[in-house]
């Protein structure tokens, strides 16, 4: 097993861990939530990397890598919930809404392609370093301030790039910058993909 798959299932052996931290240790267990949360957003940013220079970024292990970021950040997301129940609870209306978007962008991708989306778009990456720093602030400070306010809206705004992304596309791809080269795509416009998108 190589480099990148390693980083891979060392991300996806996180999430359990990171419950039974938050569930075991409650409190205790934020400063080391943190540091496990860096550690899976290094391997995120690594198996990429990594793999590009192996040249063994196929299809199959980004839409692998696409499915353990979503695990994982959900672990990370419902470890917050537990410590600090009441942060969720004033933005409730905000957080469902994430839930719905990202239902939809699967069901529309299900729908269209009969598989699920991997788009990794350039809006994403952003959120996801959003989300980061969201999760920091709850899990150290117990506090988010507009971060969190901000990280809703653009995570909103990401998903519907990639529900747009999945509507536009002629035929199921991976790695779609935004819903922009979408379109280039169904016109049949040559464009060059930043390396920043494989990672």
């Amino acid at each position: 097993m190589k480099i990148p798959h390693l980083l891979i299932v060392f991300r996806f052996l996180l999430a359990p861990l990171i419950l039974v931290l938050a569930y075991k240790l409650g409190n205790e267990a934020q400063l080391l939530l943190v540091v496990l949360m860096f550690l899976g957003l290094l391997s995120d940013i690594f198996d990429g990397i990594i793999a590009r220079k192996l040249n063994i970024s196929t299809v199959k292990l980004r839409r692998i890598d696409s499915q353990v970021d979503l695990l994982f950040w959900l672990s990370i997301a419902y470890s917050c919930y537990i410590l600090q129940p009441e942060i969720f609870t004033t933005h409730k209306s905000g957080i469902i809404s994430l839930f719905v978007m990202e239902a939809m962008c699967y069901a529309t991708s299900f729908i269209k392609f009969g598989k699920e989306t991997c788009t990794h778009a350039f809006l994403s990456k952003i959120w996801g370093l959003l989300l980061f720093a969201t999760f920091v602030a709850i899990l150290a400070f117990q506090h988010t301030g507009w971060l969190l306010n901000l990280t809703i809206i653009w995570g909103i705004i990401s998903q519907a790039d990639v529900i747009l992304i999945i509507f536009i596309l002629p035929k199921w791809q991976n790695d779609i910058p935004s819903s922009y080269h979408a379109y280039l795509i169904r016109k049949g416009i040559p464009f060059k993909k930043s390396k920043l998108l494989n990672d």
